[in-house]
């Protein structure tokens, strides 16, 4: 029995060195991945880790919500409240009237050929107007319509219900994406357009509620700057705002000098009806941006392709007035400055991210959901810490999937491709390995340079 013991001591020890000297080893392999990009950080919360845990709503916004729902005595609110939601997430941008006018001319000549194919005696006339009436028959039948969004006080109320707590939870990770990345910020003024009800304020208010010193709201209906009010105060027209610096207007700042340390728009190109307003919206939001400019559209292909506008308006092109030559740099979710990959892929999907929240208790709401957004943020300054040489960041566009000694990311790398890497801790470091592992989509995962890689193209992934 001694002797038994003695042998596997013996063993175990041998097994303890291999294991010491492999390690050695892996370390030499990749002296980059030691420790260089964690900047003192455990794996589990990495400089790319930017993911929230699930979301509550702050107490004091919960119970004035409530209070506003309750008193406001919605008749159907559950039933209206999914239909709401349902519209919203379905909602497409406006078809412009040249793709309307080309599908009308492509629609009017394909008419007229079948009719010539026909042959025999024809009243060209009469034959136009038949086919012109047609067109506009099939127009009508198969184009969107897109309605402007109206708020009166209850349908106010009813969208309150719906998207108080997923709004919410998407700009407060959003904006976790700065904090995080860019700790030194401390933004003394906010601008936010289109703020409904006013949960930007409240999301920068948890973010940077000693440095915030003013915050404009503006959105251009009058019913919802009531309502955003009375959930500052808690319902009550006596009682001081939770949020102190608060300015609610309806129409931007005039002046083009004037600029916010931090300029956010949610859920707010969607509501402007034509590419060419969405174009100035973007460069009259960036005009005013003197550090970020954050945009957050739902998770859709509609709401991430309108975000795809903006930046291409405001990377490649410039406004006639330039007041602030500083240069819009992507701060994120993209890892470059091409083209988004996902636009060049067929079938289309958007890139899109998720986070978890306790809804408003309210009828019908589950206790937890999940809110799936898009999301853009535009820089003035370039990153104040360099990255070790050698080393990138790219982002995760979908959920990673963790296998037995090996983890499946697919990344949105800074050459603009997409990329499907199976990471171990043998091909890319121990180091880097454990980073994947602690990591989900939406985080940034560190690439090396100089490592055996295991890549392939997203498409085969």
């Amino acid at each position: 029995m001694a002797s038994r013991s003695y042998a596997a001591c013996v063993l175990c020890q041998r097994a303890a060195v291999v294991k010491t000297i492999n390690r050695g080893m892996s370390a030499a392999a990749h002296p980059q991945s030691q420790a260089d990009f964690l900047k003192g950080e455990p794996h589990k919360k990495h400089p790319g880790v930017t993911n929230l845990k699930t979301l509550r709503l702050p107490e004091e916004l919960q119970v004035a919500a409530q209070l506003i729902i309750h008193r406001a005595q919605v008749t159907r609110l559950p039933e209206r409240t999914q239909k709401l939601t349902n519209f919203l997430w379905s909602r497409k941008r406006a078809v412009e009237d040249l793709s309307l006018r080309q599908k009308a001319v492509g629609l009017e000549k394909k008419l007229w050929e079948k009719a010539m194919q026909k042959g025999g005696d024809i009243d060209e006339e009469v034959l136009d107007d038949r086919i012109r009436k047609k067109v506009f028959s099939e127009l009508r039948r198969t184009t969107y319509h897109w309605t402007p969004l109206k708020f009166d006080e209850e349908l106010g109320v009813v969208y309150m219900a719906a998207r108080l707590a997923g709004g919410y939870a998407a700009v407060r990770r959003a904006l976790n994406e700065i904090k995080k990345r860019d700790p030194s910020f401390a933004p003394q003024s906010l601008l936010d357009f289109g703020s409904g009800l006013g949960t930007v304020a409240w999301a920068c208010h948890s973010c940077w509620g000693e440095s915030l010193k003013e915050m404009v709201c503006v959105d251009s209906s009058g019913p919802m700057n009531i309502l955003a009010e009375r959930l500052l105060k808690g319902d009550d027209e006596r009682a001081e705002p939770h949020i102190k610096q608060v300015y609610f207007r309806q129409f931007l700042p005039v002046s083009p000098k004037v600029q916010f340390d931090l300029v956010v728009a949610a859920f707010t190109l969607s509501e402007l009806p034509n590419v060419k307003d969405r174009e100035e919206a973007a460069f009259t939001l960036w005009r005013k941006t003197s550090s970020y400019l954050v945009l957050v559209e739902n998770g859709t292909k509609e709401g991430h392709q309108m975000l795809m506008e903006a930046r291409d308006t405001l990377i490649n092109k410039q406004e006639k007035t330039v007041y602030d030559f500083r240069p819009a740099s992507v701060f994120a979710p993209c890892s470059h400055k091409l083209m988004c990959p996902k636009l060049a892929r067929e079938p289309i999907t958007p890139c899109n991210f998720q986070q978890m929240y306790h809804a408003l208790p309210l009828p019908g709401h589950n206790h937890r959901q999940t809110e799936k957004f898009s999301y853009l943020i535009l820089s003035r300054t370039e990153p104040s810490q360099a990255e070790p040489e050698g080393v990138s960041w790219a982002r995760l566009i979908s959920p990673v999937l963790r296998r037995t000694r090996h983890v499946h990311c697919h990344m949105c790398c800074p050459d603009g491709q997409l990329q499907h890497k199976v990471v171990t801790a043998r091909k890319h470091s121990r180091d880097v390995y454990r980073c994947a592992r602690s990591s989900d989509w939406g985080d940034q995962m560190p690439i090396v340079k100089n490592v055996e890689e295991d890549v392939h193209s997203d498409s085969e992934g």
